[in-house]
C-alpha cells in the first residue's frame, strides 16, 4: 500500500516549518524576538505542516527557546571580537534582517541553491542590517564544502560557524567530516543544536509520520564528548527546556517536570527528550 503524503517532502521543508513558529512568537505582546519577515517565509507550506504536528508541539515552545538562545550567543560572539558568522544550511533564518547589526559586519549564508533562489526571491527590497552575502552550495559536497570555506572566511580572524537545524539531519560520519574541516585557524567558535537519543526517537516515532522523508539521524549517546573526542571544547550548552522555563513558554504540564535536575550533557537521555544550544572552541 502506498503511504500517506506528508508536508515535510525534505529538510528543506523544515525551514518552512521554524519560520512558522518564528512568526507566532513573533506576534505576541511579550514577544522574546521578533521576526516580521517570518510569516512570508513560512508560506501556506510551513502552516500546512504545523497543522499536522501533535498538539503538544504547535506552540513551538522549543523553537522559540533555541532561537533566543542562538540570538543571544551570537550577540555575545560578536561582543567579545567576532568578525563574521558563517550560518551552514541557512534556511529561511532572517538574523541578518532583525539582530542589532553594525553596518559593516560580515554575515554569510550557505544552502542549496533552490532554497538561496526562493528565500532571494522573498526577501526581494528588504534590507539586512549587515553586510549580507549568499553561497548557492551543496554542503554534502566535500569538495564544493571547502571550496566554499576557503572563500567565505577569506579574511575573517574570529569566525563563528553557526549549524543551526542542520546535524540532526546529518549520518554520523558527515558530521564527523564537518567537523574536521571546521578545524581552521579562522574560527573561533561553532554553535550549533544538538539532540539526544530521546529526542531524536521521540520525533521519529511520534509525529504522525511527518519527519519520514527527513529523519533525525545524529543524536549521539555522548552528547558533547562527541565533538570534545574530535578536538573541540564545550563553551556552553543551554537546555531547550530550561530556557523554555525561563522564558515562561513551557506548557503547564512540564513546568514542574522542568524544575528536576537536567541531564549531563555528556549523557543525553535515551528514554526522554532532550536537546541544547551549544558552543564549542578549540
Amino acid at each position: 500500500m502506498e503511504e500517506p503524503a506528508t508536508p515535510v517532502s525534505n529538510v528543506s521543508d523544515t525551514a518552512r516549518w521554524v519560520a512558522v513558529y518564528r512568526a507566532i512568537e513573533s506576534a505576541r505582546a511579550d514577544a522574546v524576538f521578533d521576526d516580521p519577515f517570518a510569516d512570508r517565509l513560512a508560506g501556506e507550506r510551513g502552516r500546512e505542516i504545523v497543522a499536522t504536528v501533535p498538539r503538544m508541539m504547535r506552540s513551538g515552545w522549543w523553537m522559540v527557546a533555541r532561537t533566543k538562545t542562538i540570538d543571544d550567543i551570537l550577540m555575545d560572539a560578536i561582543g567579545a571580537g567576532c568578525d563574521r558568522v558563517l550560518n551552514l544550511a541557512a534556511g529561511l533564518d532572517t538574523r541578518p534582517y532583525r539582530l542589532p547589526l553594525s553596518a559593516e559586519f560580515s554575515w554569510v549564508e550557505a544552502d542549496l541553491p533552490e532554497l538561496i533562489a526562493e528565500k532571494e526571491q522573498l526577501l526581494a527590497g528588504e534590507s539586512p542590517r549587515c553586510r549580507l552575502t549568499r553561497h548557492p552550495v551543496d554542503l554534502s559536497d566535500p569538495v564544493a564544502r571547502d571550496r566554499f570555506l576557503d572563500e567565505a572566511l577569506s579574511g575573517a580572524t574570529k569566525a563563528l560557524v553557526l549549524t543551526e537545524g542542520l546535524l540532526m539531519y546529518l549520518d554520523p560520519s558527515d558530521v564527523d567530516d564537518l567537523s574536521r574541516a571546521l578545524v581552521r585557524s579562522e574560527v573561533a567558535w561553532w554553535m550549533l543544536d544538538l539532540a539526544g537519543p530521546g529526542l531524536k526517537k521521540w520525533m521519529n516515532d511520534n509525529t504522525g509520520g511527518l519527519l519520514r522523508n527527513a529523519p533525525f539521524k545524529f543524536a549521539p549517546a555522548n552528547g558533547v564528548g562527541y565533538f570534545e573526542q574530535l578536538g573541540w571544547r564545550t563553551r556552553e550548552v543551554e537546555s531547550v527546556f530550561v530556557v523554555a522555563r525561563r522564558l515562561r513558554r513551557l506548557p503547564w504540564l512540564l513546568r514542574l517536570v522542568a524544575w528536576l535536575p537536567q541531564p549531563d550533557p555528556h549523557r543525553p537521555p535515551a528514554d526522554r527528550p532532550w536537546s541544547a544550544v551549544v558552543r564549542l572552541t578549540r
